[in-house]
């Protein structure tokens, strides 16, 4: 019965984790539709605007030389998952999390061990074609609140919307996501931003096409004539190598953006 009721969770919360992530997503580098639950190894964070994470491992190094550790307990009570994690030798990096989910919501709440930590909660509740989401934290050194995030998705097997108010309520985002061939995973897609601090709206319009089974294209442009290609192409299971590049079709002399990234995972 728990691993029934943890499939049919997974199932809404990827596409809340979906429709939110194409709207808050600005790097470069996109992540696929799709990335919670999906090949890639993403764990999704219940969250009004959710990020995909690394699955829990034992340790591994960074670039910095760093040793990133995770040590993750699985159900210590139904539904709850408890997540320690710091990075050697920085004393100062500790974090203990927990997780709970259930059928039809889920939390999730964190704690850095320090003298005065930053105290994070993220909530989703929903069903699978409906799901309201929150992000807060609260800094005890300050006293205050440092994000306060929420969202709203909507989804079927077509299409996922959502809108999201961010960065403290200062920026309302509205999403909208439409597949058009599930055989070549093309969908289209289109987000509208506005800042209500400096009366500035955004609109962008994009789409994404399989070229094979192992080769995806996306491209996207907004009204201030940025335009932007990515290609991805899996080398072998869960590894990728990525092209992407940025242009300003308003300015064409002057020199675009290039970039390229690989991913291996065992």
């Amino acid at each position: 019965m728990q691993q029934r009721a943890g499939v049919k969770h997974a199932g809404w919360a990827a596409s809340c984790c979906r429709a939110l992530r194409w709207s808050s997503d600005r790097r470069t580098t996109w992540a696929r539709p799709g990335c919670c639950g999906s090949d890639e190894g993403g764990e999704c964070r219940v969250a009004a605007t959710p990020t995909c994470l690394p699955s829990p491992g034992v340790a591994r190094p960074r670039a910095s030389a760093d040793l990133f550790t995770t040590v993750t307990v699985d159900e210590p009570a139904p539904g709850l998952k408890a997540i320690f994690s710091f990075v050697f030798p920085d004393q100062k990096s500790g974090k203990v999390e927990l997780q709970y989910f259930h059928d039809h919501g889920g939390i999730s709440t964190s704690i850095g061990l320090t003298a005065n930590p930053i105290v994070k909660f993220s909530g989703v509740l929903g069903s699978s074609a409906v799901a309201l989401g929150t992000d807060v934290a609260f800094d005890t050194a300050t006293g205050n609140f440092t994000m306060y995030n929420g969202g709203l998705s909507y989804s079927n097997a077509d299409l996922i919307a959502s809108l999201n108010l961010n960065d403290k309520g200062d920026t309302l985002v509205a999403s909208y996501i439409q597949s058009v061939s599930p055989l070549t995973s093309t969908t289209i897609g289109a987000e509208l931003s506005h800042s209500f601090s400096n009366n500035e709206s955004t609109l962008t319009i994009g789409t994404q096409h399989a070229l094979d089974p192992l080769t995806l294209v996306k491209a996207r442009l907004n009204n201030y004539g940025k335009a932007s290609v990515l290609i991805q192409h899996q080398c072998r299971p869960r590894s990728f190598f990525t092209i992407s590049g940025e242009v300003d079709t308003t300015a064409i002399e002057k020199s675009a953006k290039v970039g390229f990234s690989l991913a291996l995972k065992p």
